[in-house]
């Protein structure tokens, strides 16, 4: 009996010590997950910060860069012609026998539709005159549609609706696989942002367009923001057509913006569910909206010449100063290179009673007034938050933050049940707020970086109730541990973070050395936070950022100048004077979109001359001081092979800021 109680108790104490041992591999497993899990959301966060970042620049320089369109005319040609002249040029275009990709007839069919999906699959390009036939059948289509389209579901199909897609092909292929294609039985919704970013947003507008044709009344498409011709000037479309379609190019680009102002601007499904791009605000009039003529508005970026920033755009506040001094030098750059690129004296049209972007913007067609555009700007940029009240959007510089109360407000007023949207990339690829009121659906996966985010769509049936499906495209990401996931998206996110800390370097020691008058290198985390978010406005985490982007002293300070210590730019110009390497990294993504411009053949080559005059207006007009020689320097490192001209792709990654020890 005795030995048979020891043994009892031997195992009862081994039991005991099992589950002991599991609750603490269980309490480490949980905070592991948690640390991972702050670690993802705090790189997502950072992405956002640095898009809506530069998203603001965009609409606050939107003045400069309208001019650049209004006297750089080949970017900028609103009527495309006649259908009939369009017809004509169509004819004139030849494809070669040699051409290997699909041949279309119009009407389209499911074999067309078919056809290119498999081209687009082996990566083949649809020929030119193609691309323009269906632009012009498209066109002709949206325009019989309303403004606003109203669906209904019945007891035997479900819709399935789809948000940004960002020029990911991949992500709608696997949308197609898993969900079968559109047709009369499986009807879609694509809720805009079809292009920029990604590499093939032309094909993914050639897909959704062909099954538009084909399916009118089973495919359906709404406007997002980056369906503007403006846009795509930044964030990479407009470089995508001149590249797959040089010759035509420009046809291809103007016959778009047309398209773009007809898509419509809102669907209704069953009369209670509200789709729009962005969201809505406290003055949204779906009324109003379902009847002004939508092609008036071809860019946000191009609102009435009234003084309407107080309600649609941000406008830079008095913390954003050098955004105000920046809009006015690339104003004065922008006259000279007008005289540069065309030899003549066009300074008059630059006088500062039309382009001072702090009082009005250049002008859209004098039918668009100013509601009209607020309008459409308030649902294809707004955004939800948790908090009630409509506040200008200051993040993105455009349309407004809503909360709880203007959504069920504007719901109640149209007895409405849901609003769905898209507009924001959301880790799991949707989110549900406002009390389930407002579902945000984004398709693109892995947007800002390889397993930074799942995609997904949803499928509505007749009782209103959304189901989700996720998925994340890409092989590489099944083949990594959550760990090696986790800190791919980390790395990449900080990257970029640092980035823009070494564009802003002067800025922010001098901010620094606010709280270091005696010049010790150290300033506390909370001084070194405010510092930060001062200069750069990114409204990031800052002291849960600290010990990623700076060395920390042993009493707990900030060591504030480490936080530039392991940048550096590529070898190529490191012997240019470093004043001109950071100016020229600030200002690399608005200086593609003015050479994009000026550049009419988009060959990407600019001469050193222009190159020359062009930084010499930078220095005079951004205060600082850089020598002729360090500028003619900087031009013949850039052009390796002696030709005389920079190749300005070659330019951009040239001023690459690299971690030194990151090969390390």
């Amino acid at each position: 009996m005795g030995c048979g109680t020891s043994v009892t108790g031997s195992r009862a104490k081994k039991s005991e010590r099992a589950i002991k041992a599991a609750i603490l591999i269980q309490r480490w497993y949980r905070c592991y997950m948690a640390r991972l899990e702050m670690r993802r959301q705090y790189a997502l966060s950072i992405f956002q910060s640095i898009e809506y970042a530069e998203e603001q620049a965009q609409l606050q320089l939107s003045s400069f860069f309208t001019f650049m369109l209004d006297h750089f005319t080949h970017l900028n040609v609103t009527d495309t012609g006649s259908d009939v002249q369009l017809l004509e040029y169509e004819r004139m275009i030849e494809v070669p026998d040699s051409y290997r990709g699909p041949r279309l007839s119009f009407p389209l069919t499911v074999a067309d539709t078919n056809s290119l999906l498999h081209a687009f699959k082996d990566q083949q390009h649809l020929h030119a005159r193609y691309v323009l036939q269906l632009l012009h059948e498209t066109k002709k289509l949206l325009k019989q549609m309303p403004n606003i389209i109203h669906l209904s579901t019945s007891y035997s199909k479900e819709i399935t609706i789809c948000g940004d897609l960002h020029g990911k092909l991949d992500d709608l292929l696997l949308i197609f696989y898993k969900n079968g294609l559109p047709s009369e039985e499986n009807p879609y919704l694509f809720n805009g942002d079809f292009v920029d970013r990604g590499e093939n947003s032309t094909e993914i507008l050639i897909i959704l367009f062909a099954f538009l044709l084909v399916y009118p009344n089973h495919l359906h498409l709404n406007r997002g923001n980056h369906e503007d011709h403006i846009v795509n000037l930044r964030y990479g479309f407009t470089k995508e057509v001149m590249k797959k379609y040089r010759s035509h190019g420009k046809k291809i680009l103007n016959l778009l913006q047309d398209v773009y102002s007809w898509l419509p601007l809102a669907t209704v499904i069953d009369s209670k569910v509200l789709i729009v791009h962005g969201g809505i605000s406290d003055t949204t009039d779906l009324d109003f909206l379902n009847l002004f003529k939508r092609n008036k508005m071809k860019s946000v970026l191009r609102p009435p010449r009234q003084d309407i920033a107080v309600k649609g755009m941000t406008r830079p506040s008095s913390s954003s100063s050098h955004r105000r001094q920046y809009t006015s030098d690339l104003l004065d750059v922008g006259k000279h290179m007008c005289l540069l690129h065309d030899g003549v004296n066009s300074g008059p049209l630059l006088e500062a009673r039309y382009l001072e972007s702090s009082v009005c913007m250049p002008s859209m067609p004098s039918e668009l007034t100013a509601k009209e555009w607020k309008q459409v700007v308030d649902i294809l940029w707004s955004d939800p938050k948790n908090q009630n009240g409509c506040t200008p959007n200051k993040v993105r510089g455009g349309g407004c933050y809503f909360g709880p109360d203007v959504t069920a407000r504007l719901l109640k007023r149209y007895n409405l049940k849901m609003l769905i949207r898209s507009h924001e990339c959301k880790q799991e690829g949707y989110e549900i707020s406002h009390d389930g009121q407002v579902i945000t659906i984004f398709s693109a996966s892995n947007y800002y970086e390889d397993g930074s985010n799942r995609g997904a769509y949803l499928k509505l049936n007749p009782d209103l109730i959304p189901r989700f499906v996720q998925y994340q495209v890409s092989k590489c990401t099944r083949k990594r541990t959550l760990h090696q996931r986790v800190s791919v998206v980390e790395w990449a996110a900080l990257k970029s973070l640092r980035e823009k800390l070494y564009s802003r370097r002067s800025e922010l020691i001098a901010a620094f050395r606010q709280y270091d008058p005696n010049y010790t290198g150290r300033i506390s985390a909370t001084e070194w936070a405010s510092a930060m978010e001062s200069v750069l406005h990114l409204d990031l985490p800052w002291r849960t950022l600290r010990s990623r982007l700076v060395q920390l002293a042993p009493d707990g300070s900030v060591e504030y100048l480490s936080c530039f210590n392991d940048l550096e730019i590529e070898p190529a110009i490191k012997e240019v004077q470093p004043a001109l390497v950071e100016t020229l990294y600030r200002y690399r993504t608005d200086l593609e979109i003015i050479f994009n411009i000026i550049d009419k053949d988009h060959s990407g080559l600019i001469s050193i001359e222009e190159f020359r005059q062009t930084w010499k207006l930078f220095n005079s007009h951004l205060k600082i001081d850089i020598d002729d020689e360090s500028i003619d320097k900087l031009a013949r490192s850039i052009d390796f092979n002696k030709d005389g001209n920079i190749d300005f792709n070659e330019f951009l990654e040239a001023f690459h800021v690299v971690n030194k020890f990151e090969n390390k």
